[in-house]
């Protein structure tokens, strides 16, 4: 007998009583016109996940790949049911309502509405609807607005990890055809959202980066006619170009539209500066905001801060993991009085991730290195398992996000100096973010190479697992069976509350 992979979608909730979000003028507001300010945070690692969040090496499509191989698809299948199911729960949703959160934004990846070698409008995969579904009623039900993130796109948006595309080329904007199923599926999310009054709009593509630029632009304008011929009415919230940073090519602002930009501080992050919030510091998290929404200022339009936040230290990086912690919270401290004085929208990233560190301290009263506010406990089947697995991930450095890269320099700079003398145009290859060569080599040699290859590994340590052991790996991330980041939640809730 086939086994029931049917998912716990809970009824829906009455309407908001805000009715659905619109735009007007430089607000986002209630049907009666009161002004809604959204904050919250994104729900990564879940409907599409990324490498740096559950601990994989490399790329979502490969690791189940692998998973696959090592697991048969009966087992896989169970696993990964358990997980979507596990992953965000009604506990989830009342913890997150407890901290005054009203908005949580829904990464997905393509992958779970259409199979690449079936694509298309009759084809699609009801089961992807079906998690969408279950998140948003969740949420509803305890007055938390979604909104609805195109992760990861046919071709992959950009060159990073995290459109789950595996190259470092972003195919998305040299194939119409990429395009084209990627606006089918919005039409297909269009139609069985509109009306729904708990999805605040629509964010179409996640951090697109187009060389050209003009592209993006086409693209945004076929996507909103073909959105608004079926949903004339929810909101519309558009990614700058280059990772959400650059409006400089930007027109006119389309129709009830809110233009999101990503303000992540390098303060926040392992090779950056120590954030001690000095008077230039402060002024530079001024400029730089200033800089990504100049183009909503210019147009008299709202403003949403689609990703923002730090990492954080553990004691395996440096001996004083808990200063640089405290720095990084008072970062998020003075981030945030910016977007509230602005009467700026935002959504942190992220709401959960593994513990990256299984360290040998108290880790209950720890805040490790995790980027979420609440994250897998080290005692959890999961955190268990793949152990060496994690302490073998950050001696090499395969992740971008967060990555210490200064474990691997002896063996990078070389390179990365080699290529340089033999092509200087690798330094100046887009998107550079200040960070020249080093970046690209970085993804194509560790991220993408080496990654790859390791993902045979992970899979092995799920191979020998049962059924109820793997159910028990998947309920690690439970939110019965995470810790809550203490300090980075009480730095957002005086402000949210």
């Amino acid at each position: 007998m086939a086994r029931d992979r049917s998912i716990p979608v809970p009824p829906p909730s009455p309407p908001a009583s805000t009715g659905i979000l619109r735009v007007s003028g430089n607000k986002i507001v209630a049907e009666d016109g009161k002004p809604v300010i959204l904050r919250g945070a994104g729900l990564g690692g879940h409907l599409n996940m990324e490498n740096f969040i559950t601990g994989y090496p490399g790329h979502e499509h490969e690791m189940r790949r692998a998973l696959k191989a090592a697991l048969g698809e009966e087992r896989y299948d169970f696993f990964f049911d358990k997980f979507l199911e596990y992953f965000f729960t009604e506990a989830d949703a009342k913890f997150f309502a407890s901290l005054g959160f009203n908005c949580i934004r829904i990464p997905f990846n393509y992958r779970h509405f259409e199979d690449n070698m079936n694509p298309g409008r009759c084809v699609y995969l009801e089961r992807g609807f079906q998690w969408l579904d279950r998140i948003i009623n969740i949420c509803a039900a305890e007055g938390i607005y979604t909104i609805l993130d195109l992760h990861a796109a046919p071709g992959g948006q950009s060159p990073g990890w995290h459109c789950d595309s595996g190259i470092n080329k972003a195919l998305f904007w040299e194939h119409v055809e990429f395009q084209n199923r990627a606006i089918a599926l919005w039409e297909a999310l269009a139609a069985r959202y509109r009306g729904n009054t708990w999805v605040a709009g629509y964010n179409p593509l996640n951090e697109p980066c187009d060389e050209e630029h003009t592209r993006l632009l086409a693209w945004y304008s076929r996507v909103e006619k073909a959105i608004r011929k079926i949903d004339p009415d929810h909101i519309l919230y558009w990614d700058g170009n280059t990772y959400a940073t650059d409006f400089s090519h930007f027109g006119e602002p389309l129709p009830n539209s809110v233009y999101a930009c990503h303000d992540y501080s390098t303060y926040g992050f392992p090779d950056g500066e120590p954030y001690k919030g000095t008077e230039e510091q402060r002024t530079k998290l001024v400029l730089t905001l200033g800089k990504k929404i100049e183009y909503q200022k210019q147009h008299n339009g709202p403003i949403w801060n689609g990703e923002w936040g730090p990492v954080y230290a553990d004691a395996d990086d440096t001996p004083d993991w808990e200063e640089v912690n405290k720095d990084r919270y008072h970062l998020v401290k003075d981030q945030l009085q910016l977007y509230e004085d602005a009467g700026i929208s935002w959504s942190i990233w992220l709401y959960k991730v593994r513990q990256h560190s299984l360290p040998d301290t108290n880790h209950a009263t720890s805040d490790l290195e995790a980027a979420g506010m609440v994250y897998t406990s080290p005692d959890t089947e999961y955190m268990k398992l793949v152990k060496p697995f994690l302490a073998r991930k950050k001696q090499f450095a395969l992740d971008a996000w967060g990555c210490d890269s200064k474990r691997v320099a002896s063996t990078f700079q070389p390179i990365e100096e080699w290529m340089v003398d033999a092509s200087p145009n690798v330094a100046n290859r887009y998107p550079s973010l200040g960070s020249g060569a080093k970046r690209h080599i970085s993804r194509v040699l560790r991220e993408m190479l080496l990654s790859e290859a390791m993902t045979v590994e992970y899979a092995s340590y799920f191979a020998p697992l049962s059924e109820a052991e793997l159910d028990k790996v998947a309920a690690s991330f439970k939110f019965e069976n995470c810790l809550q980041r203490k300090g980075l939640n009480d730095a957002i809730r005086p402000k949210v509350v």
